[in-house]
């Protein structure tokens, strides 16, 4: 007769979390490092109660906002290139629904972590409960039915002895590198509380082993023969690349044969800048390098990359009609796009197995070289804008007006471009410094501009580009890396709409630098509105009476008990820089900048809906623009 231990549905599934561990390449640790919590009436009793006894075992945060703490989660497992996680556990109500969001970000990166929501009761004696929904069609629906399509795994729990198979399938899914993403376990309060005989087998070690999968022999043999023939070939590394940590048997291949490389936004960092076979960010946010040199590839090696819309330019980045795809990823159905040949494995093993049968001569490019060459002159260009001249050209569109632009100088009582901003930061910070973005016109610029120095640096979401994700994650790459300084990089759209982790940054004495680009507005979006033909509507921060918004977010964050700044200049802004890695506390840098002082498209298009009527002529001259793009666009 089996062994059991009485014991609540709570403390079951804390004691489950404890024993969980993952294997790769021969080293083995704890796959849960903690759970963040909001407690509320939902799982304050249960959970709440069980995770008070395991405090020696699991680091508990308290986080500020449902969405925010699981930002943090994701984070955390992306820094730690998914092999481990945080589990995050919210009331009923709101506190599950804030959720959502944050869900779909891991969804659409493949970031593994664990929801555990409370639910209503399983009994339904008191229905309606506190914060429940009600639908006429059924008593069953509430609130968690909403993580259902941004979960990978979703279970709700009405009997304690179902979390026996629910945990097993969730650790199953999360620890698999072809299905990570976020699991959702939905626990009903009152089942939270509720005692059980577990068998103790269930709490005993577990190993989840992490095999390197290569492809079959035929899958391999077909890639080699296409690859050996190439004559412009290109590799693609993507975010694959990096979880693999195949940075190294791709630094030899590209060595060894010469092969030039180009960079995706998830990618960035698994090799450096300064390789002399990469050629940079590559798409829509990419550089005039990898974009030119693209059109004409005829074998191009996707590595861990899912060909999302900004890494194809829309499907007008290649030459479709001359090209041949070769698609390497742990995800059948991302190797199996754009008609390539499949190579369903992991990144590294991959191609140390492809590497084997290769026989392509190495035969450097003059091309490539010369590119490179011309991006450094554009880059160091971008280093020294001066948008008080008259010609100020690109950096300023056209029907931005000159008085328009005058007033944010005068508003904002700055003359700072981003892109000297940034670069100035870039040579600024450590070289193992972590930055942390997410949205708005940072990503672009910082693929552009951003030059990596060490392995697994450059931190992106640009799989959901999610407003309010950095500075949580921060918190989440500071936990995987305690003795780094990490930078989250957002812009001031996106400081507001989320940014109370930094709260808990402080509260638990995380070391976080918030870098915050202050240009009054959604400049990303007025960019793409005034760049397609419209007039500038709903994007810009004014006051009902026409006055342009200057927030004092170096207040803010004092209040919070941050170190603060306010730069409007660079010589200030590294002044502030070097005096913030002496800080012992969180810091936030508020640099004062110009709208439209960005950089723009390189050799790249980007499919967006334009009116297809309209009475205004730039908004007829921007469709014109985008269907003859679209005449070299690719349906797949």
């Amino acid at each position: 007769m089996s062994k059991t231990i009485k014991l609540t549905t709570g403390e079951a599934i804390v004691k489950f979390l404890t024993q969980q561990y993952i294997a790769i390449d021969g080293e083995e640790h704890c796959f849960v490092e903690g759970v963040m919590n909001i407690f509320g009436h939902g799982n304050v009793l249960g959970l709440g109660e069980a995770l008070s006894h395991y405090q020696d075992d699991l680091t508990v945060i308290q986080g500020k906002n449902e969405q925010g703490m699981t930002h943090v989660a994701t984070g955390f497992a992306k820094q730690s290139l998914r092999q481990k996680i945080f589990a995050v556990t919210s009331s009923v109500g709101p506190g599950s629904a804030n959720l959502v969001t944050a869900a779909a970000t891991a969804l659409a990166n493949h970031i593994p972590v664990l929801l555990l929501p409370g639910d209503t009761f399983a009994t339904r004696q008191p229905d309606p409960v506190l914060q429940q929904i009600e639908h006429d069609y059924s008593s069953g629906v509430t609130t968690n039915d909403a993580l259902k399509p941004v979960s990978r795994y979703f279970d709700r729990i009405t009997r304690p002895e179902q979390i026996m198979s629910a945990l097993l399938r969730a650790f199953e899914v999360m620890t698999n590198p072809a299905t990570a993403g976020p699991v959702t376990l939905a626990l009903s309060q009152d089942v939270q509380g509720e005692a059980f005989d577990f068998p103790t087998s269930f709490f005993k070690k577990r190993v989840y082993y992490v095999d390197r999968i290569v492809p079959s022999d035929r899958a391999l043999t077909c890639a080699a023969e296409a690859l050996n023939k190439a004559e412009r070939p290109l590799l693609i590394v993507g975010g694959g690349a990096k979880y693999s940590e195949a940075q190294h048997i791709i630094d030899a291949i590209s060595t060894t044969h010469e092969l030039p490389f180009v960079e995706t936004q998830a990618g960035k960092s698994t090799l450096l800048s300064n390789h002399p076979n990469n050629l940079g960010g590559i798409g829509v946010t990419g550089i005039a390098s990898a974009n030119i040199y693209a059109q004409t590839a005829d074998v191009i090696v996707g590595i861990g990359t899912k060909y999302s819309d900004f890494t194809t330019s829309s499907k007008t980045a290649f030459d479709f009609e001359y090209a041949t795809f070769i698609n390497i990823n742990v995800r059948r159905p991302d190797a199996l796009k754009l008609d390539g040949i499949d190579l369903v494995g992991d990144a590294k093993a991959t191609l140390t197995a492809l590497s084997e049968r290769l026989t392509l001569q190495p035969t450097r490019h003059q091309r490539m070289d010369q590119l490179k060459a011309e991006w450094q002159q554009e880059r160091t260009r971008l280093s020294h804008i001066d948008p008080t001249v008259h010609d100020y050209q690109p950096e300023i569109q056209d029907d931005f007006s000159r008085s328009k632009f005058q007033d944010y100088v005068d508003a904002l009582k700055t003359s700072f471009p981003q892109t000297n901003a940034l670069i100035a930061l870039n040579e600024a910070v450590a070289d193992d410094a972590i930055i942390v973005a997410a949205a708005g016109s940072l990503p672009g610029d910082l693929e552009r501009l951003w030059e990596t120095t060490a392995f697994n640096t450059y931190h992106m979401e640009y799989g959901y580009s999610t407003m309010g994700y950095e500075i949580a994650a921060a918190l989440g790459a500071k936990l995987a890396h305690p003795d780094r300084e990490v930078y989250a990089l957002v812009g001031d759209g996106s400081f507001l709409m989320l940014h109370s982790e930094l709260i808990t940054a402080l509260q638990y004495e995380h070391k976080i630098n918030v870098v915050v680009f202050d240009n009054s507005g959604f400049g990303c979006i007025n960019n793409l509105q005034m760049g397609n033909g419209s007039d500038s509507f709903c994007t810009e921060f004014t006051t009902a009476s026409g006055g342009i918004l200057n927030i004092d977010y170096q207040k803010v964050a004092e209040g919070y008990g941050a170190k603060a700044y306010k730069v409007h200049t660079q010589d200030a802004l590294i002044q502030a820089i070097e005096d913030a890695k002496k800080c012992t506390t969180s810091t936030l840098i508020e640099i004062k900048t110009l709208p439209k002082t960005m950089t723009d498209g390189y050799a790249s298009f980007w499919n967006v809906g334009v009116s297809e009527v309209s009475d205004k002529a730039a908004i007829q001259e921007a469709l014109k623009t985008k269907r003859q793009a679209m005449q070299n666009a690719k349906l797949y």
